[in-house]
């Protein structure tokens, strides 16, 4: 019987051993995992926002291809084409859920997926705030160029797409969350831009626009204003010859489509016909009054889109010294692409340049017919200078 008995107790004791060892690798599992949550809420909630945005910006190469959220498109009265694909500067991804229905606050780093945001990454502290710039106008001025290039910036969030809040009554109606739930997440320290050209030109907008904030920042770009007609003129021409046949377009719609620049600019008489809008678009002292009987000068940059193009930087120093940003767009953001003929963007991971909607060849207009324009706008342009305190130069004849 000893033998057995002994037998029996090597065995338990064997097995006693083995489940020791068990409880103790799964006790040394739950410590390890203890520790690396530690650390992880050290170095991501123990940061300050400066700190997370100075992590992520030394980690843009891990980060940059995860931001591929799918452009909004532009709507077609609201100044054209869009750049395609995000740059980086945004923190959120996303796969299934609504992003609207998600916490502003954020405790912890994750990933997301909805149908408004896709492929981005949320921070903490990160939240959808109502913008405190927009981008007014005008209207083939350049003002998706200009959103794109202010987006290098690092402190600088952009609304996917022309939103439409303020101008439009339908919208507008939805309120003010419904609005903030179409701007990007946001640190506290970061500067939300969202832009609708058709802002300028709606009477109805600068009191909306007070009523939200007050002390909003304004940014207008404008270009001189025949070249502007043209461009407007080229974008609604190429929009009707591509328009869907159902419904049929009217019969004016169609027979505007036909006819030249010069046919429409100019009445059978030989006059301006500021019934025309690309025209009547391009006599921006009579919409910006309005603006500034609702705010003060200073709130307002006037950025010429000229300039903007021959020579992005010097601009884009005004605008970021405007919006409070540290200077940090250079020239190793921008490289001449010959074939489009425009600048296009770059930063550490990336480069990206207009859509094919942007940059049009413009028809040849008579010019004839563009000195008599200039001369018609001479007058305007000084009372534009004038209101503005900024003489933009653009030529008389």
């Amino acid at each position: 019987m000893r033998p057995a008995a002994d037998s029996w107790c090597r065995w338990g004791g064997r097995l006693a051993a083995c489940m020791l060892s068990c409880v103790l690798v799964a006790l040394l599992v739950t410590l390890h995992a203890l520790y690396d949550s530690a650390v992880y809420t050290i170095q991501y909630q123990g940061l300050s926002d400066e700190g997370l945005e100075a992590m992520l910006l030394a980690n843009t190469a891990d980060v940059s291809a995860m931001l591929t959220a799918p452009e909004i498109p532009d709507d077609p009265g609201g100044g054209g084409g869009d750049f395609g694909g995000d740059l980086g500067g945004d923190l959120t991804v996303v796969s299934g859920v609504d992003t609207n229905e998600v916490s502003d606050q954020d405790k912890d780093l994750h990933f997301e997926e909805g149908k408004d945001d896709v492929g981005r990454v949320r921070f903490p502290r990160t939240s959808r705030r109502l913008p405190q710039c927009l981008i007014i106008g005008v209207r083939k001025c350049g003002t998706r160029a200009l959103l794109e290039m202010l987006f290098l910036h690092p402190r600088v969030q952009k609304a996917a797409g022309e939103v439409h809040f303020f101008d439009r009554d339908d919208n507008y109606s939805r309120g003010l969350e419904w609005y903030r739930k179409k701007m990007p997440h946001s640190f506290p320290h970061q500067v939300t831009i969202e832009k609708s050209p058709s802002y300028f030109v709606t009477p109805e907008v600068p009191e909306r626009v007070r009523a939200m904030n007050a002390s909003v920042k304004l940014l207008l770009i404008v270009r001189e204003p025949v070249t502007r007609a043209i461009s407007d003129y080229t974008q609604l021409r190429s929009h009707a010859a591509t328009a869907s046949p159902s419904p049929p377009p009217s019969g004016q719609q169609m027979q505007q489509g036909q006819r030249s620049f010069e046919e429409l600019a100019l009445k059978p008489d030989g006059t301006v016909n500021l019934a025309y809008r690309p025209l009547s678009t391009s006599l921006y002292y009579s919409f910006l009054h309005r603006w500034l009987d609702v705010f003060s000068r200073d709130q307002l940059l006037v950025v010429n889109g000229d300039l903007l193009i021959e020579d992005p930087v010097p601009e884009l120093r005004r605008i970021e010294q405007f919006l409070g940003l540290e200077p940090r767009i250079g020239r190793h953001n921008f490289y001449f692409n010959h074939t489009k003929g425009f600048f296009c963007l770059r930063n550490e991971t990336a480069d990206k340049c207009l859509r094919e909607t942007k940059g049009r060849r413009h028809p040849r207009v008579d010019p004839a017919v563009v000195t008599k324009l200039r001369k018609f706008f001479s007058e305007h342009n000084q009372r534009f200078y004038d209101l503005v305190g900024q003489d933009l130069g653009w030529p008389e004849e």
